[in-house]
């Protein structure tokens, strides 16, 4: 599909505002904005560098503001809105098409008989940033103006000053801006441009998404320069802002670098597809999106240590959504060597039998409130070794994975421990979230879940039988984990519930068993290994399908039930209240398509639940898929607008309906 707007969509400064682009360098920088061309979040910004690879992601360059002078007459394209409401310039008026060329966001900007194209990308590995605009046509030369607005802060923040006075120093072709003693330098340089600098903040910058979310919602930037250069029909001309000294200036071979590596990207992947040309456009750009979220972690002995991003634009690597995000991200695209240092790089960080769930901001230690991380851990592995049959990295491993077994049996943090009377895992204390509906605000966990998720036993039975295959695989005992595989599967019929037909969620929780009906009982269906008879199999899906199935994934509550809530926003006590009380989740149609699959065995119809994401594609965040979405009709997307796991479990949803 071609994802591309007319000035049905860019003129129109609401429709034009709540579509955003997003491009990134592979070691967790990025550039990102609104179609319209305004700043609507705190996170948006043309180079929001990794200076700590992948994470001390700071704002370096807020945006660009552009004015044409055409035939006599200026054209602002630049847009702003100010605190207060005001729109000024507003030269998404003057945007005749956006559109994605790959991953490259394209604007063509009419005046009058002038077309103007403007390109947005970044360099592999380098927190480097380019701006081609080129004079696509034109009957007289046009003069370009860019007003460079920085800023230097952490990417979660806001900046608010009155006397915040910035270095800027004249360097070869650009200038230098040193916002303190001891901070990186940003580059901003062209290939082709005058260059007047300037020493200005612009007050009250109006952030309308941060506001609904009940956060700061103004910002002030510094305008450091002006760059003016003249084009003539058919001229391009290169703007590059980067943290490097002497970064490539070469705009046309720079893109031609980036084109060629999103061909590389679809070039593997039909390599690895029995019939490439039946795969949807959407597929493709999906294919794309996977490259957004793989990062480097490089460690002292690991260099090339990689991790997935979570999801852009707040949150780092989690354990749980790279564990979960690694198949579809990787092996379903035909990247398996891109999950083996990603498994290498998280055993090292194994402890107490336990994967990190995060890796905080600042880089600080990792924190492990997780039980279910360490388990998705054995099924990425598992899916990684079919796929490659790399016994080397499985013997590496596996005495790791050993080691977890063990933690779990003896018991280690957050009272996760195994009950050796029906070989199921119980996990959880008092105020610690530890499955992935871990909403928790101050010291209110929203969803607590503690005694026997079933999830988590899902994955426990799955993790169990993975380590019995693993061990006979090298010719190891296996004996004892085939046991305690047989005693979590009989215990696991606790969890089924006759009277509703449908399975509990959580089993031996301080007030009994929870029947409310959630989604993480498809679990249960969609893993390799399924605890349930095909009766309970079939009867899960179809009591999913009947009341959390939606275009954009499962509701995370059923709506009959009294604590359900429909709509997600407001300030963070309102958002977390409802992020797993009813809000849908994306990543759980992959799930629910391969749990359909397996029980009704027909592909055309599994597949088609996953088609509503291909127009989502075009909104919310442009060729990527959204974090959640409202419980209630129409579905409205929120959260991250680029989100791995759901793009990862869409990709991997729709291959195995393919291979069928």
């Amino acid at each position: 599909m071609s994802i591309n707007f007319g000035r049905e969509i860019c003129g129109v400064l609401d429709l034009a505002a709540g579509r955003e682009w997003l491009v990134t360098n592979g070691i967790g920088g990025y550039a990102s904005g609104t179609v319209a061309g305004i700043l609507t979040r705190r996170y948006h910004g043309l180079l929001v560098a990794a200076l700590k690879p992948p994470l001390m992601r700071t704002l370096l360059l807020a945006k660009l503001d552009e004015t044409a002078l055409y035939d006599g007459r200026n054209y602002s394209l630049g847009a702003n809105r100010w605190h207060g409401g005001a729109i000024n310039p507003d030269g998404y008026r003057h945007i005749e098409s956006f559109e994605l060329e790959g991953t490259i966001p394209r604007w063509r900007f009419a005046c009058a008989d002038a077309s103007l194209e403007k390109r947005v990308w970044m360099q592999a590995d380098s927190n480097t940033t380019y701006l081609q605009y080129h004079l696509h046509r034109a009957t007289q030369p046009l003069v370009l103006k860019l007003k460079a607005l920085v800023n230097y802060r952490d990417y979660h923040g806001n900046t608010h000053t009155q006397d915040w006075q910035m270095s800027i120093d004249a360097v070869e072709q650009g200038i230098r801006v040193t916002a303190f003693e001891g901070a990186v330098p940003l580059y901003l340089l062209s290939d082709r441009t005058h260059i007047s600098p300037a020493h200005q903040w612009y007050y009250e910058f109006d952030l309308a998404r941060e506001r609904d979310r009940g956060l700061d919602d103004r910002e002030d930037h510094l305008h450091a320069a002006t760059f003016e250069a003249t084009l003539q029909p058919g001229e391009s001309l290169t703007f590059v802002a980067s943290t490097e000294i002497y970064p490539d200036l070469n705009g046309k071979a720079a893109l031609d670098l980036r084109h060629s590596y999103d061909q590389k990207l679809l070039g593997i992947w039909k390599d690895n597809h029995v019939n490439p040309k039946t795969t949807p456009e959407w597929i493709h750009q999906l294919v794309l999106a996977t490259d957004q979220f793989i990062v480097s972690r490089p460690l002292p002995d690991q260099p090339d240590g990689k991790t997935i991003i979570a999801g852009y634009h707040w949150f780092s690597d989690w354990g749980r959504d790279t564990m979960i995000s690694l198949p579809g991200l990787t092996i379903s695209v035909g990247r398996p060597e891109l999950a083996r240092p990603i498994l290498r790089t998280f055993a090292r960080y194994v402890n107490q039998g336990m994967l990190p769930n995060r890796f905080p901001d600042a880089g600080e230690a990792p924190e492990y409130n997780t039980v279910d991380a360490t388990l998705w851990y054995f099924e990425a592995i598992r899916a990684y070794y079919a796929a490659t049959k790399d016994e080397e990295l499985l013997s590496e491993l596996f005495p790791v994975l050993a080691d977890i077994i063990n933690w779990h049996r003896q018991g280690t943090r957050y009272n996760i421990h195994l009950d050796p009377n029906d070989g199921l895992l119980y996990a959880g204390e008092t105020g610690v979230q530890l499955t992935w509906m871990d909403a928790k605000v101050g010291d209110w966990v929203v969803t607590p879940r503690i005694g026997k998720p079933i999830e988590v036993n899902a994955l426990w039975c799955n993790a169990l039988a993975t380590m019995a295959n693993f061990a006979r695989q090298l010719g190891k005992p296996h004996q004892e984990y085939e046991q305690m595989q047989k005693h979590a599967n009989s215990g696991f019929q606790r969890f089924w519930n006759e009277a509703v037909g449908y399975c509990y969620d959580v089993l031996d929780g301080p007030e009994g068993h929870d029947q409310s009906l959630r989604p993480n009982q498809i679990f249960a269906v969609s893993l390799p290994e399924s605890p349930l008879t095909p009766v309970q199999q079939r009867a899960v899906v179809e009591s999913c399908a009947r009341s959390l199935l939606t275009s954009g994934g499962l509701r995370s509550l059923d709506p009959k039930h009294p604590q359900y809530q429909g709509n997600y926003g407001g300030d963070q006590l309102q958002r977390d209240s409802a992020y797993h009380q009813g809000t849908v989740w994306g990543w759980l149609i992959g799930p629910f398509v391969l749990a359909h699959l397996r029980v009704f065995n027909h592909p055309a119809q599994a597949r088609s639940f996953l088609k509503p994401m291909a127009n989502h594609l075009c909104a919310h965040g442009v060729g990527s898929l959204s974090e959640i979405f409202d419980g209630n009709e129409p579905f409205t997307p929120r959260g991250c607008i680029a989100q791995a796991w759901t793009v990862a479990e869409v990709l991997r949803a729709w291959v195995a309906t393919e291979n069928i």
